[in-house]
């Protein structure tokens, strides 16, 4: 930047322009809005012009946030909730869902377009839609309740009643917010930017397709004489789980024009164009066997395997073929408790020892 002085002062100009440019379209890629699953909280009481402070949000983002304080406590839940379970689901396979950073939460790894990236972007943006339809139905949000348009008695003959939760309201702010970031970028690279809104789609439609009828009997004792009924989401638990479903039956695409409107279409022509529900990709996974910073693989040196597992969690495949060591750990834990009335429990101390498995 020192040399910009010594230039014509269009030049110079134009130059910034081209640094600034290229700085936003290599560091503003990702998903970096979750980094707000790294802050304490977010305040109702905040002012709005604090959003420019949040981490991770583009300018879009930022201009909802504006206008919609409240509502960004359950956008960072979101965000947590859709590590903590991208974790959950890859627990045991090569590629772990490690956070590597506080700020640019995967690394480098989202700049790829694998199935392991669009997992990413359905978890995240089911996990906004999720967290805003529960705050919403727990009364935490001034613009929005439970869902009043589920109401009178059923097809089935039993009462709609209770509190119906406004998944409607949930995915709308769902798809504002995490697909602001794209819309942005629409012009760069359409192939990635298509790809990562099917999959931002795909998360919300999971929570959507998820809700569940929930009822409860009325009636002496129990008899079920009346029956109140309210549609509630699943766990997003159950969510995660679908869409690791969706994740293992990914379809990978490619771009065509169709009627000159670009679009994704299977790279293998007999398989039919994916639906909504589906989890799309670009390219192959790398194998997440060796440290890369360019792909922004850890490697599974240090991971625990299963000795005795032929799935990907056994030794021989989490560890890639370089084999593993074996520990023995002594672990101490509470045992045979008994519950003296009252009030307290007795505990021994049992000891065990077990071996670990560690990959080279």
């Amino acid at each position: 930047m020192h040399l910009v002085k010594f230039l014509p002062k269009n030049l110079a100009k134009l130059l910034l322009v081209i640094v600034v440019v290229c700085w936003c379209f290599l560091g503003c890629r990702g998903i970096k809005w979750l980094a707000l699953a790294k802050m304490s909280s977010i305040s109702a009481k905040q002012l709005p012009e604090m959003c420019q402070e949040l981490i991770g949000l583009a300018k879009r983002q930022q201009k909802i946030c504006r206008r919609n304080v409240e509502v960004m406590d359950s956008v960072r839940f979101g965000a947590h909730m859709a590590i903590d379970e991208c974790q959950h689901q890859f627990r045991n396979r090569r590629w772990n869902c490690s956070t590597v950073d506080p700020v640019k939460v995967f690394g480098n790894f989202l700049k790829l377009g694998t199935r392991e990236v669009a997992f990413v972007h359905a978890i995240s943006s089911a996990g906004v839609a999720h967290a805003v339809t529960r705050a919403c139905s727990k009364g935490d949000l001034q613009h929005c309740g439970c869902d009043r348009t589920v109401n009178g008695r059923s097809a089935e003959g039993f009462e709609w009643s209770g509190c119906s939760d406004n998944i409607a309201f949930g995915i709308a702010f769902s798809q504002k917010f995490v697909d602001a970031r794209e819309r942005l970028r629409k012009s760069k690279n359409i192939k990635r930017v298509l790809m990562n809104l099917h999959n931002n789609e795909a998360g919300r439609k999971a929570v959507e397709d998820s809700m569940q009828v929930v009822c409860k009997c009325h009636g002496v004792s129990g008899s079920c004489e009346l029956k109140t009924c309210w549609r509630s989401m699943a766990t997003f638990r159950q969510i995660g789980a679908i869409l690791k479903e969706s994740f293992d039956g990914a379809t990978e695409v490619k771009l065509e024009h169709k009627k000159k409107r670009p679009a994704l279409v299977p790279v293998n022509n007999q398989f039919k164009p994916p639906t909504r529900s589906d989890i799309v990709y670009l390219v192959a996974s790398p194998d997440f066997c060796e440290p890369d910073p360019k792909t922004g693989s850890l490697g599974t040196s240090g991971r625990v395997c299963n000795k005795t597992s032929k799935a990907i969690d056994g030794c021989d495949l989490l560890c890639c073929g370089r084999g593993y060591e074996t520990r023995t750990m002594t672990i101490v834990e509470r045992c045979q408790c008994k519950f003296y009335w009252c009030c307290y429990v007795s505990c021994e101390k049992c000891t065990r020892t077990v071996d670990e498995h560690v990959c080279k």
